[in-house]
């Protein structure tokens, strides 16, 4: 799906099918054949293809010529509803911009109605303007990260997951924790992709394009800047993740080992009564309780003692 926008009155406006030639930024959702025609006939540009964006190494991601700036970066994506990796390319002249997406984006088709005015002059204006929106919503996204590991924290720790906690409820939410868990260091991990793509887009774009107004070269050098904490924060959640999955696990290994001691103390008290069960049961008969009256009541609680004395003697050891 192609969208074109054009800078009218100090705005982005969307055109119609037949005005696109009038374009500044072209967004490309899932380009068909005839949208990648439609647009390279327009701005001459090279268009690369999915293949292309995805590639891993730098001179791939990153190149220039002819004034005409070639670039790809991971972002995060919520088209199924939950969040998942993409990537998105930028193909930039001191003219045209291209964006090229193959999954939906509420960020890029929100931008045209949100960006302030100082976004819109030119491309690199609106390059500029969609950097600093993906940043500022990988932001969002982290500070909500956070607020959900301090609500993980509180569950870990201030919950009652010991004995006053039935076992079963106990085992489901320590499950549900460890998904929770996973499910955040994968976001983590998409966003700290994002963030290493702006990293190396906004330094590479300044020394590339000589044809950048001095306010995008400055607002270039602030995205760097922002880049560096978000990815400090990152770091910072990184660590608050594997913790708390340390701990969980934890939790799970002594609610284990509480198991294994019950078991143990059980299969020790049932030692002695299997023991004077046996000798009383051998019928010798010279066994001084065999025709005592009361024998068999005897040894009904000598079984019984024996059991209950090691479960009072665990008891008071803990």
């Amino acid at each position: 799906m192609l969208k074109a926008y054009a800078c009218r009155n100090g705005r982005l406006q969307r055109l119609e099918a037949e005005e696109a030639a009038q374009g500044v930024w072209f967004d490309l959702e899932k380009p068909e054949p005839e949208d990648y025609a439609l647009v390279a006939g327009i701005t001459g540009f090279s268009l690369p293809q999915y293949a292309d964006l995805t590639e891993i190494e730098s001179s791939s991601r990153l190149s220039a010529a002819n004034d005409v700036l070639t670039l790809s970066m991971p972002i995060v994506t919520r088209a199924t509803g939950v969040l998942e990796a993409g990537v998105c390319g930028f193909v930039l002249s001191s003219k045209y911009l291209v964006t090229l997406r193959f999954a939906p984006s509420v960020l890029f088709n929100q931008f045209s109605t949100t960006a302030p005015p100082e976004n819109v002059p030119g491309s690199a204006h609106i390059f500029a303007g969609l950097l600093e929106a993906l940043v500022d919503r990988q932001a969002d996204t982290l500070e909500k990260l956070r607020e959900e590991l301090d609500h993980l924290s509180h569950r870990v720790f201030h919950h009652r997951l010991g004995s006053r906690t039935p076992a079963r409820n106990a085992e489901r939410e320590l499950q549900a924790i460890l998904v929770t868990l996973g499910r955040d260091y994968d976001t983590i991990s998409y966003l700290r992709d994002a963030q290493l793509g702006v990293a190396r887009i906004a330094p590479y774009a300044v020394a590339a394009a000589d044809w950048f107004p001095k306010p995008v070269r400055e607002r270039m050098k602030s995205l760097q800047r922002d880049v560096s904490s978000l990815n400090e924060f990152s770091t910072h959640l990184t660590d608050k993740v594997q913790f708390l999955l340390d701990s969980t696990l934890g939790f799970i290994n002594i609610a284990q080992n509480s198991l294994i001691k019950v078991l143990t103390i059980v299969s020790i008290m049932g030692i002695p009564p299997t023991l004077i069960a046996g000798i009383y049961g051998m019928n010798f008969h010279d066994i001084p309780e065999l025709s005592w009256k009361f024998g068999y009541a005897y040894a009904w609680g000598a079984m019984i003692l024996s059991a209950v004395a090691p479960l009072v003697w665990f008891r008071k050891k803990g």
